[in-house]
């Protein structure tokens, strides 16, 4: 049986599981390196295109291209982090299908934890190198008038947006507990509204506006905050001076993307077969 004392504890093992994972895929360089660039392209040219729409409009809504790329480069950082972590819940309706969910769900681990720590994916990380890139670029154009409260707002708005995303991530994956098949829905909210995270709130109608302020509040992971370091005023229904707040909302919406997926594990009733 061995010495307890000697035995792991739950937060070590899952921090050795996640380095074995981290270090098989280093183990293969070149391929990384390659998989690592094909993650990065993807968001190159979603850059490419904020630059393409300015190069006609000088301002759009209430951004000028300095100020958009601040609001890309946060959205992208955001986004990369919560996909590389928790984008292995779109894989929740395979795992409801096959019926591998019954057999973590009989392991003394959380469902989550063992969903989580499965397959982290560094090579999605890609879309952080263009983020944090496309932020230097930002900073160095931007005229910032720079307070502690404002350094402390850019540092934490990324991984608050890591956040946000990833509650998104665990809330598509709650929702398939009564979908089941319905993944493509889920994902045209998730990947939708990190696309429309990367713009002002002001391009949207006011209705769709409000929807991403305070329905799916994507706009908390890069606009506002955005729009708060910058002193921008904000359109109707989605002020600037709600940036400030956007920490606080991430952890909000984990909280309620906890609650829908614990509400997912009750429903849940096997896979039938």
């Amino acid at each position: 049986m061995g010495d307890p004392a000697a035995r792991p504890t739950t937060a070590a093992a899952y921090r050795i599981v996640l380095a074995s994972r981290v270090r098989a895929q280093l183990q293969y360089p070149v391929s990384f390196t390659f998989d690592l660039a094909q993650s990065a392209l993807t968001f190159a040219v979603g850059l490419l295109e904020v630059v393409a729409v300015f190069s006609n409009v000088t301002v759009l809504a209430d951004l000028d291209l300095d100020a958009a790329l601040l609001v890309y480069g946060l959205a992208a950082s955001g986004f990369g982090i919560a996909n590389a972590i928790a984008g292995q819940l779109d894989t929740i309706p395979t795992y409801i299908r096959a019926g591998t969910l019954e057999t973590m769900l009989v392991r003394p681990q959380p469902v989550l934890a063992q969903i989580l720590t499965s397959d982290i994916t560094l090579r999605r990380l890609g879309s952080v190198v263009i983020g944090l890139g496309t932020l230097a670029v930002a900073l160095a154009r931007n005229q910032i008038a720079w307070t502690p409260g404002s350094v402390v707002l850019l540092v934490v708005t990324p991984l608050a947006a890591g956040l946000l995303f990833s509650a998104l991530f665990l809330a598509a994956g709650a929702v398939q507990f009564w979908l089941v098949d319905a993944a493509e829905v889920t994902s045209a909210f998730l990947y939708g509204g990190n696309y429309a995270a990367g713009y002002s709130a002001g391009v949207f109608p006011l209705p769709l506006r409000l929807f991403v302020v305070f329905g799916v509040p994507v706009s908390f992971a890069a606009y506002l905050p955005a729009a708060a370091i910058l002193g921008l005023p904000g359109p109707s229904g989605a002020p600037g001076w709600l940036g400030w707040a956007a920490p606080a909302v991430a952890v909000a919406v984990w909280f309620a993307a906890m609650r829908l997926w614990a509400l997912g594990l009750r429903h849940y009733a096997g896979a039938g077969g």
